[in-house]
């Protein structure tokens, strides 16, 4: 085994010397290791990301499981009142991963300025509604606070803001038709207490945040009415089986809805990265793999005469092959090496700098987000010398085919 060791250095240190055949190909399959680390890193990292912003902005609205009154029909919009006293509220017992639940109403309106008019819908909440997602989509002001007396303050998008030129501290006159259509529409001046900026357009340019005791006010329910009920878990990796245990452990008036459900293609179009994390992966392992195939076949054509004088002095096939093995995982962990620095240095850099931006129109982000986690970070490490090593064994079987004889007249 000293003596592999020994050859094996060797040929690294013959390798490296300039005058090497071989040394222009073992840098090329280096850097294409290097460049498949990168771009598998990436890969990983912004699809990842991605979903799991797009994921967080979306559940911010809607949290990820909806349980609403079948009378409402699937509309946005609270139709019909559901009481509070209910065995899953405030306290989700009879379903184990349920992190928090909220009473929640919505309803239809529109904004009127002097000059503009904008449709929007009130959403109204209460005091245990969970602001953690609104922390960071604050720009300006303060969050509401509805745990006293009904109170006007409502948090608005900096979308809606900007198209009508409010600001802080500004008044909003917001119109409700009521059910009987020949009636003058209902009138609720707010006073806006902060601007949110999800990114997420879709979804700024329609909600506006208010005391829940409005909503119940404007459709004449009782203060233990409310629209929904919006449901967060602990991991959403489990939310189509929490979906379904928290529909059996609800009565059977009322419907649950997950937020996969509610936006099918939106998940659709995430579920699409996945597909493209593997075929970048794919890809980029069986370049790096070839590369290093070929490095190693001109390693071994190079070192022709010196596998026949092993031979001669009676080393076995399996210990020659060794010595090219660990030269060329070696090579495997030297581009591992520059791949993760570089691929590393750029995710960091994107994550604290935000260098790439995104058109929040498309991607439903302002700037490419980026997810670092050592689970993926290692797997692929793990995964790149692995595969790329058991590659490397077919063509390391060429070293039994070589006569020694033949071998030593070999130039």
């Amino acid at each position: 085994m000293n003596l592999e060791f020994f050859i094996a250095k060797r040929l690294i240190s013959a390798k490296q010397h300039k005058s090497s055949i071989s040394a222009p190909i073992i840098k090329i399959a280096i850097v294409a290791i290097a460049i498949g680390v990168v771009m598998m890193l990436v890969s990983f990292a912004t699809g990842l990301g991605l979903q799991q912003k797009i994921r967080e902005k979306m559940s911010a609205f809607t949290g990820h499981i909806t349980i609403s009154n079948y009378d409402n029909n699937n509309s946005q919009i609270s139709l019909k009142p559901i009481s509070l006293e209910q065995d899953f509220y405030p306290e989700f017992t009879s379903v184990e991963g349920v992190e928090h639940v909220q009473a929640t109403a919505y309803k239809a309106g529109v904004i009127r300025t002097e000059t503009d008019f904008e449709g929007i819908i009130v959403k109204g909440v209460g005091a245990d509604y969970n602001w953690g997602y609104f922390e960071d989509f604050l720009v300006k002001g303060a969050l509401p606070d509805y745990s006293d007396g009904l109170n006007e303050q409502v948090l608005i998008s900096q979308y809606t803001a900007n198209r009508l030129g409010f600001d802080v501290g500004d008044k909003v006159v917001t119109y409700f038709l009521r059910e009987e259509s020949h009636k003058t529409p209902l009138l609720r001046a707010f006073e806006i207490k902060g601007i949110y900026n999800s990114g997420f357009q879709e979804f700024d340019e329609l909600y506006l945040l208010a005391d829940i005791r409005h909503i119940q006010r404007l459709n004449k329910w009782e203060k233990n009415e409310v629209g929904n009920f919006e449901v967060f878990l602990e991991d959403f990796s489990e939310l189509d089986k929490k979906g379904r245990e928290i529909y059996e452990n609800t009565g059977s008036f009322l419907d649950t809805r997950t937020i996969k459900q509610k936006y099918y293609s939106i998940f659709e179009w995430l579920s699409l990265f996945d597909f493209n994390i593997a075929l970048i992966l794919g890809i980029m392992i069986l370049v790096a793999g070839i590369n290093m195939i070929t490095a190693l076949l001109v390693l071994i054509l190079e070192r022709t005469q010196m596998i026949g004088i092993l031979k001669a002095l009676g080393s076995q096939n399996w210990s020659i092959r060794k010595i090219f093995l660990y030269n060329a995982g070696y090579l495997i962990l030297l581009g591992l090496f520059w791949g993760n620095l570089l691929g590393l240095g750029l995710l960091f850099a994107q994550k604290y700098l935000k260098l790439i931006p995104l058109d929040p129109e498309t991607y439903y982000v302002t700037e490419a987000p980026v997810y670092i986690g050592w689970e993926y970070i290692v797997g692929v490490n793990i995964g790149t010398l692995i595969l790329c090593m058991l590659m490397l064994l077919v063509p390391s079987y060429i070293i039994t085919r070589i006569s020694p004889v033949k071998a030593m007249k070999f130039d």
